[in-house]
């Protein structure tokens, strides 16, 4: 039976519902600052999110931070978040062992919803996390699905188990990094290196992207010079989130705030708005 999805958690609701209860199945270190957790429900789970949203995530005794959903629910509840570590919070997540009682709220946001035709997803750096349930679905698509991964380094990947695992179900997956040491064999060069030859109609495409902003701004307007329409570009958005809800302002971005109106938004609606620097 196909999952279904909830509509996002309304601020009012999510500030008024406790964390619901996660207890930790387990976590794998993936880079030397970044943990990958499987988290299943001790009580009633919280809705499925969709590919894109993200959870409020609580670390009983010290905090709570917005964590993009790397894995969505599967029919036990069980959900993934891919955590890097940036401060006190995020640390005591990404320590948490088998056994560890979290909390979660959610699902919030606005996730990905790719329109139709050929998709190219961009992923850079840890942006590939909440692009991995977009990878996931894509594989049941009709059209072909081009994944191009760049992050600065060979040990900064995520999921390099997961790469033939989606070649194996018809997705093109392109690797590049930034810089190389002896003995690698593949791309050498910044993300848009691995859009020429892609051999796809541009202008039927549609595109989600997520990692660094100037990673984005540059794929997207290279996207946008080969013919790709600025609204059929997805881009993930995660500036400053704090309360997750709306609230607090501290997310907003132009006329949006990010954690209520995205963090998905279409490369079109906020290109403009890029040149205002995050604080």
């Amino acid at each position: 039976m196909p999952m279904t999805f909830a509509d996002p958690v309304t601020a009012a609701d999510a500030l008024a519902v406790a964390p619901a209860r996660y207890r930790v199945a387990w976590r794998r270190p993936d880079t030397a600052d970044t943990v990958t957790l499987a988290l299943d429900p001790v009580d009633e789970p919280i809705p499925p999110g969709r590919p894109g949203q993200f959870h409020m995530v609580y670390s009983f005794g010290v905090g709570e931070v917005p964590l993009s959903i790397s894995g969505t629910a599967d029919a036990s509840g069980r959900v993934e978040h891919t955590v890097r570590i940036v401060g006190a919070v995020t640390a005591a997540i990404a320590a948490a062992e088998p056994g560890t009682m979290l909390g979660v709220r959610g699902p919030l946001g606005v996730g990905f919803d790719p329109a139709p035709g050929p998709l190219i997803i961009m992923a850079g750096g840890l942006g590939l996390a909440p692009l991995r349930p977009v990878i996931r679905a894509a594989a049941t698509r009709d059209e072909p699905v081009i994944l191009l991964i760049g992050s600065r380094t060979p040990d900064q990947q995520l999921y390099t188990d997961e790469y033939e695992q989606w070649r194996s179900v018809g997705l093109e997956v392109r690797v590049t990094v930034d810089a190389a040491p002896v003995g690698w064999d593949g791309n050498v060069g910044v993300i848009t290196t691995l859009l020429p030859g892609l051999g796809i109609d541009f202008a039927t495409s549609a595109a989600a992207l997520c990692g660094p902003e100037p990673m984005m701004r540059f794929a997207g307007r290279d996207l946008v010079d080969l013919g790709v329409p600025p609204d059929r570009i997805q881009v993930s958005l995660e500036r400053n989130m704090h309360c997750g809800v709306g609230t607090c302002g501290r997310c907003q971005l132009g006329p949006w705030l990010l954690c209520t109106h995205g963090p998905v938004l279409s490369y079109g609606q906020v290109d403009e708005h890029w040149s205002v620097r995050e604080r």
